[in-house]
């Protein structure tokens, strides 16, 4: 399950929002019912993976913390208690909590944007602040892929 694009949108006074048609048709091809959103771990963004994802990171997560460190317990408490389970309504609506709304900084404008197998949600100004110019994007990619032998050459 693959998600991508940046889709513009906006929440009604509840805090309500439709998730873009694009990602719903990947959760319902995938068979997906329901959604773990949380806010980013970086970034001042909220995530939306779908339940079989999130299990997939909780899986690892799990698989690398030692239960009888106290620190790694703390981290593995702190990824798994701010969550909140999102189901769609009929219409594809789903809430936004509003704690989840300060949390990410997010008012009306907001921006979904895939990311491969999670969504993530943008508050209009945040997204502005996270942004790369598209110099320093050219740049990151060619120091991250490399000028020569990168894996495009072999596409």
């Amino acid at each position: 399950m693959r998600f991508f694009g940046n889709i513009e949108a906006k929440t009604d006074s509840k805090g309500r929002v439709f998730l873009p048609a694009v990602f719903r048709r990947v959760l319902g091809s995938a068979g997906e019912v329901s959604l773990v959103m949380r806010k980013d771990i970086h970034e001042t963004c909220l995530v939306l993976y779908p339940e079989s994802v999130w299990n997939e990171y909780l899986d690892r997560l799990n698989a690398k913390i030692n239960k009888w460190n106290a620190e790694q317990r703390r981290v593995f408490r702190k990824f798994v208690s701010d969550v909140e389970i999102v189901t769609l309504d009929m219409n594809g609506r789903f809430l936004i909590p509003k704690r989840y709304l300060k949390m990410a900084n997010i008012g009306q404008s907001i921006q979904f944007k895939g990311m491969d197998d999670t969504i993530e949600i943008w508050g209009q100004q945040e997204e502005e602040k996270a942004q790369m110019s598209s110099e320093e994007f050219s740049q990151s990619m060619e120091k991250l892929m490399g000028t020569t032998n990168s894996v495009f050459d072999e596409w």
